[in-house]
């Protein structure tokens, strides 16, 4: 009978669409109000701008917000990442836009080729001992704020609300781009590569 707009709900859902579409211009007025604020939402820096509003009340243990975008195969991947003083993960991924609270293969992906770089890269550089084990997924993702966002032509979605990401080609593509863009931003941030590695093996003696 009667409609109910959520002006902060709205709000949300067009600051984090600007983020994830870097270069649009998004304005909301709230019409049914007489002396409303207008709200303007524009982000040059796409979701590396959302990964450092995320983290805005936190402490970073690197300045350096990892950030890249490719597109194998007609597949469009971007993501950012920044690693933090905190205990808990904050990693949220997209599809076409749509968010993906339960994940799908686009995080497994991402997920697996995080893992693998750090142990990689903590081998190589002697962080990580031949006597040490490797790294585990929860080790390496501790205090992690990410964003991961994939372009697909015919999304396969698992369940009406599109919670999940289904398509099983997704996985070995972002695995594949995000292991060589993140193996790389490692290679040239040596600071920032030694924070986070340094961050994951704290998890893994705690």
């Amino acid at each position: 009978k009667e409609i109910k707009f959520d002006e902060n709900r709205i709000l949300q859902h067009l600051r984090q669409q600007a983020y994830l579409t870097s270069g649009v211009k998004l304005t909301f007025i709230d019409a049914r109000e007489k002396d409303t604020e207008i709200y303007t939402f524009y982000f040059e820096g796409g979701i590396k701008s959302y990964v450092r509003y995320l983290n805005r009340h936190v402490a970073p243990k690197h300045d350096e917000i990892f950030y890249c975008d490719v597109e194998p195969n007609g597949l469009r991947i971007e993501a950012a990442l920044q690693v933090t003083a905190e205990f808990k993960e904050n990693t949220i991924a997209f599809a076409n836009n749509i968010n993906n609270p339960e994940g799908g293969t686009h995080l497994v992906g991402f997920r697996t080729a995080l893992t693998r770089a750090i142990n990689a890269y903590g081998r190589a550089k002697g962080m990580l001992k031949e006597k040490d084990e490797n790294l585990t997924g929860e080790d390496t993702r501790e205090g992690l704020t990410a964003i991961i966002s994939v372009k697909i032509t015919d999304p396969q979605f698992e369940g009406q609300t599109k919670a999940k990401l289904g398509n099983a080609e997704v996985k070995p593509a972002v695995e594949t781009a995000i292991g060589e863009q993140f193996g790389r931003f490692l290679e040239e941030h040596p600071r920032d590569a030694e924070a986070i590695v340094g961050q994951a093996l704290l998890a893994a003696k705690a």
